[in-house]
Parts: structure tokens; C-alpha cells; sequence
């Protein structure tokens, strides 16, 4: 390692493999096949993962699909897995500082941050507890002669495919709801980032989720995801990565006619009027960009800014991007860590030479920080005078970087943010409530932020339109993905059908 490089700090209890967790055991892949991954400071692989084949995602439906069956789980009263989940939270936040280093020194999270993403994970199991035990079914009357009423009901073996940018958050998100549900399910974790995943099945097992219920394939995404996805025996998929991938999923599913649910890429706009609050605009869009390592799918990466107001906003922009504290993920005073993955990392640095390559102004960043001479580091990267037919304008770069435009009127705002093949979130700061609203209204994003940075209200339906995805997520929307309704229909009065084919000297009305 060069001298002056900070080395990775390695948690105390790091595992050297890491295994499936099929029907309540840790096994290895029926081929024997395995992977190594590496951390993001050194790129030195630090364990090896099972590589799940197909085989091992239908030995993990069997064991589930057996669970679902002929197990307790899907009878329980929502009350019941309500409680135990509730116990999957406690165990959560009495592991938390276990699971922030495990995830930090995997995804390349700054510590402070995945020490976030921890109690998130816990709150997202006690919100799908109340939700499952608040849930109500309908009842409809038709006058006096009938009652319709409608029996919610798990769907079955649930896939889970979760991302690699904040694994562990993400992963309870899908897991939380499925399980409230009553489904059984087989989680996919990225390859990338697998260790806080490794800490689940002691977290399940502690809190008394039966072998079966919760299921673990670890593998690459075209061989074990694919599988999954593919399987027959699995009604439902959850998935949350890129919008090609999400392409390729909705094919694969198509067989089956699987119900989707898919949050996938963004390239989210920011629109700053001249009025708007600057230090709370730049407060927000400085973190909208640059925390979580600008790999999240929300990111304000395009920021469009107004004339009156756009000098100031992009030399004020890149000053703050200049003092945003890049370094080891370990470090509390890091905001900005390592990202995730060599490929990842030369993928953002290609992007950076393609904006300056097509004219765009880079004024922040760009390059590695002098005093981090190894690891997937980039300083918090600010172009201006970004044209909308720029590819850093168009394509979603999931890192540090950010693109700013200016526009001269509302009517332009609006198209420049809609000028996107993508539609996940928006971000809009002004002064005028009505032109707010407005604009609000107009952008093609399926979650707007009016003067409000990214606050999730778990109650609220999470997802994207056009090419950020497929569904919505959150509240009674997740329970609703992971259950079928059946209606029943009762007669409460002698209410006679229409008679057909009765001979008429047969017909008592005649």
C-alpha cells in the first residue's frame, strides 16, 4: 500500500466465507462454486460468497414453498408476526453498531451514514409491524339482499433482489412488508455487497422467524438473480437496481406473468427558482448529491437554476462541493467515502471525461484527493453550463457528480426537468407556494419535494414512472404487492338469477 493511505478498518468479527441460509442452514452452493469480494479502501478481497446456481435458488423455493405450505407462518394472526417482527427491530438496534461497520467496510459508506441506514432497517420492520396489524379488509353491502367482503391473502414464495448502495436498509424494506404479509421469502443480495446480508439469518433465528420463512441465495446477478426471477414457483419479484437490468427482469418474468415490483434508475432534477432560500437549497442539494457516496437512486444529480440566481448558485455550489470531506469510510468526520466497486468507480471516472469532453464547465472536483493516493475515491464533482443534450445531463451516473443548467421561466424549468427518459423523483425550491404547486404538478417524477429534501414517510407510495421503474412500494402499497384479494359474495336475500332453458310447462311463473 502506498505510505499515507489510510487502510481499511477491518471489523473485529469479519467473516472469511460467506454462505446461503437455506430452510434455517448455512450451506454452500450445490456446484461448490464460490466468488471473492473485496472492500472499497483497498480492493483486497476479504472473503469468498457462495455462488448460487440455479440449483441453489430451487433448493431455497422448495424450502420456502414448504414453509409456506405446511408451515405456521401464513395461519399466524397479523398480530403474531407482528410481534416478531417487532423482535427482528430490537435485535436490529442491539446489533446496529455491528452492522454500520460490517456495511461500511463493504459498500464504502462513511460510518456516520450506515450507522443511519441501521435504525432505518429496525424502523422499517416496526412500521410493516403496525402496518399488517392496522390493516383492514372491506366489506361492501348491496342494499339488504347482498354482502360482498374481500379476504387479503399472502401470494406465496416472494423474490427479493436487492442493490448494492445501502444493502442492508434496502434489503429490510423488502423484507419487512413480504414477511408482514405472510409470504415466504428468497432475498438475492448484490454480489458486491453481501456481508451485512451475512448477519441476517442470526437476527431472523433470534427472533423466533420459523427455518423456511426467510431464505438467503448469494450469487451473481445473470446466474442467481436470473434464476429467481425465472422460477416458477415464485408468483411475485421485488427488484431495485438499474433501469436495464429491470428491462431484462420484466422479460425473463414474462413466462409466468409475474407480478413486478421495480424501482429502478433516476436522474433527478432540482429546480431552484431565484427566490428560492439559498442556504437551505444549497444545504440540500450538497446532501442530495453527496452523501450516501451519490449512489442512490433519489440523488438530486441535476440541478437547474434559475438566470437571476445562477452565478451565485454554481460558485456557491462548487465552494461547498470543495469542502466536502472525502475519506476513509471509518472516519466519523467522513462525509463522502470509497465507492463501491472498482468497475463502479472507473464507470463515475469515465463520466467525468465525458462531460468535460462535450463542452460542460467541471468546477469542483473531478479527480482523486491528493491525500488518498489508493481506493475508489473521487472528490465531490460539480459541472456547470451543462447542456440537456449532454450524455452527464441524460444518463444517470450514480456517484459524486452533479450537473448544473440554468433556465430563464417556469415553462422551461419544467421541460428542461421532464427532459429525461427517467421520472423517479424531483426536487423543487421557491418562495411561491402557487408556482410551487405548480411546477409540482407538471414535473414527470413519481415522488416531488417542494422546499423539502429527501424525508421518507414510510406510509406514502415509493417508486418512479417512465424508466425509473414498475409499481410502488410503502404502507398498505407493499402489503398490497405481496398478497392476492379474494372476494366473496353472499346472499342474504332469496334473490332469484334469471331463468334460462327451463321447458315452459316446467316454469312454475308461467
Amino acid at each position: 500500500m502506498i505510505t499515507g493511505t489510510p487502510a481499511p478498518a477491518v471489523p473485529a468479527d469479519l467473516p472469511s466465507s460467506v454462505l446461503h441460509y437455506i430452510g434455517g442452514q448455512h450451506v454452500g452452493s450445490v456446484d461448490g462454486a464460490t466468488f471473492d469480494v473485496a472492500d472499497p479502501v483497498s480492493n483486497t478481497p476479504y472473503a469468498t460468497v457462495a455462488a448460487g446456481s440455479a440449483a441453489d435458488v430451487d433448493r431455497a423455493v422448495r424450502a420456502a414453498l414448504a414453509a409456506f405450505t405446511g408451515g405456521p407462518w401464513p395461519g399466524m394472526r397479523p398480530r403474531e408476526r407482528a410481534r416478531i417482527l417487532n423482535r427482528i427491530a430490537d435485535a436490529i438496534e442491539a446489533s446496529d453498531e455491528r452492522i454500520a461497520q460490517f456495511e461500511s467496510f463493504d459498500s464504502g459508506l462513511p460510518i456516520t451514514q450506515a450507522r443511519g441506514q441501521a435504525h432505518r432497517a429496525a424502523e422499517n420492520f416496526r412500521f410493516f409491524a403496525d402496518v399488517v396489524v392496522a390493516l383492514h379488509e372491506s366489506a361492501f353491502g348491496v342494499g339488504t339482499s347482498q354482502l360482498n367482503y374481500v379476504l387479503r391473502r399472502p401470494v406465496g414464495v416472494a423474490g427479493l433482489v436487492t442493490p448494492w448502495n445501502t444493502p442492508f436498509m434496502l434489503e429490510s424494506w423488502k423484507l419487512a412488508p413480504a414477511l408482514a404479509a405472510g409470504c415466504t421469502v428468497v432475498l438475492k443480495p448484490a454480489e458486491w455487497t453481501p456481508l451485512s446480508a451475512s448477519l441476517l439469518p442470526e437476527l431472523m433465528t433470534e427472533a423466533g422467524v420459523p427455518d423456511g420463512v426467510f431464505n438467503i441465495v448469494h450469487g451473481i446477478g445473470e446466474q442467481a438473480g436470473d434464476a429467481l426471477v425465472r422460477h416458477p414457483q415464485v408468483p411475485v419479484i421485488s427488484f431495485t437496481g438499474e433501469s436495464a437490468t429491470g428491462k431484462t427482469i420484466m422479460g425473463n418474468a414474462a413466462p409466468h406473468l409475474k407480478a413486478l415490483s421495480m424501482e429502478l434508475g433516476g436522474k433527478s432534477p432540482v429546480v431552484v427558482f431565484a427566490d428560492a432560500d439559498l442556504e437551505r437549497t444549497l444545504d440540500a442539494a450538497v446532501f442530495g448529491v453527496f452523501s450516501l457516496n451519490g449512489e442512490r437512486c433519489t440523488a438530486g444529480s441535476r440541478i437547474l437554476v434559475e438566470d437571476d440566481l445562477y452565478d451565485e448558485f454554481v460558485a456557491r455550489l462548487a465552494e461547498r462541493a470543495r469542502h466536502v470531506r472525502v475519506g476513509p469510510p471509518s472516519d466519523p468526520a467522513t462525509q463522502l467515502g470509497a465507492l463501491v466497486h472498482p468497475e463502479h468507480y472507473r464507470r463515475v471516472l469515465d463520466y467525468v471525461e465525458v462531460g468535460c469532453a462535450e463542452g460542460a464547465r467541471l468546477v469542483a472536483g473531478g479527480t482523486r484527493p491528493e491525500h488518498l493516493r489508493e481506493g475508489n475515491y473521487l472528490a465531490a464533482t460539480v459541472f456547470a453550463d451543462v447542456r440537456a443534450s449532454m450524455r452527464i445531463f441524460q444518463e444517470e451516473i450514480f456517484g459524486p457528480v452533479v450537473a448544473v443548467s440554468r433556465f430563464r421561466d417556469e415553462a422551461e424549468a419544467v421541460a428542461l426537468a421532464n427532459d429525461s427518459s427517467y421520472g423517479l423523483a424531483a426536487y423543487v425550491w421557491t418562495s411561491d407556494l402557487e408556482r410551487g404547486h405548480r411546477v409540482a404538478h407538471a414535473v414527470e417524477a413519481g415522488m416531488v419535494w417542494l422546499n423539502s429534501h429527501n424525508v421518507r414517510d414510510l406510509r406514502t407510495p415509493f417508486g418512479g414512472i417512465k424508466a425509473s421503474g414498475l409499481g410502488h412500494e410503502g404502507g398498505e402499497h407493499s402489503i398490497d404487492f405481496y398478497t392476492t384479494s379474494r372476494v366473496v359474495h353472499v346472499a342474504l336475500s332469496d334473490a332469484r338469477p334469471t331463468r334460462f332453458g327451463v321447458p315452459p310447462q316446467a316454469d312454475p311463473a308461467l
